[in-house]
């Protein structure tokens, strides 16, 4: 275990100590979480990502009109869905059902930010500064999540989707992200 984790593994348990952590909480999810944000980010090949950008710059456009913004979103995607070991397109699908790539919107249950993730979890990881708002935040989150989620349900997508959505045993939700994939990231 690196440094870096040993100090997060630390501070997550003195966290999770310190504030009674609710029982019904996943105590694995929570440790990768705290793992996740101290994490730095890693190269990755710059040949097969720029090819990605372009294409998917083009399939964004509408959603996200300005250039700067938007490139900047497919890069930070793209970074963070690898490494969670998702496909981006997955990750771009999630964005655009949870919040419509609005990284502001907030859901009647309180989920924040692009991924639309539970403001709890940033203090059950120890990090209560931190801001679903900011993009790498939610981005770093919500693929910890469905990659926790996916490895969780031995890779059904289907299963892993509803639980990131809170709808086990609802295909409502998964349907709404192949529907996404199919039409809009994987044509």
């Amino acid at each position: 275990m690196g440094y870096g984790r040993a100090i997060a593994l630390a501070l997550l348990l003195t966290t999770a100590a310190a504030h009674g952590a609710p029982p019904q909480l996943d105590e694995e999810l929570r440790l990768r979480l705290a793992l996740a944000m101290a994490e730095d980010g890693s190269a990755e090949d710059r040949f097969e990502a720029e090819v990605w950008l372009t294409d998917m710059s083009t399939r964004l456009a509408r959603r996200v009109p300005d250039e700067k913004e938007r490139l900047q979103l497919l890069r930070q995607v793209y970074l963070e869905a690898r490494r969670a070991d998702l496909p981006p397109e997955l990750v771009l699908a999630v964005i655009q059902v949870e919040s419509n790539f609005d990284r502001f919107a907030i859901s009647s249950a309180g989920a924040q930010g692009l991924m639309q993730i539970m403001p709890f979890w940033l203090d059950e990881i120890g990090r209560p500064d931190d801001n679903l708002f900011h993009v790498h935040t939610s981005l770093r989150m919500g693929c910890t999540i469905l990659r926790y989620y996916l490895d969780k349900e031995r890779g059904d997508l289907t299963r892993a989707l509803a639980r990131y959505n809170g709808s086990l045993g609802s295909a409502k939700y998964p349907q709404r992200i192949y529907t996404a994939l199919r039409t809009r990231w994987y044509k």
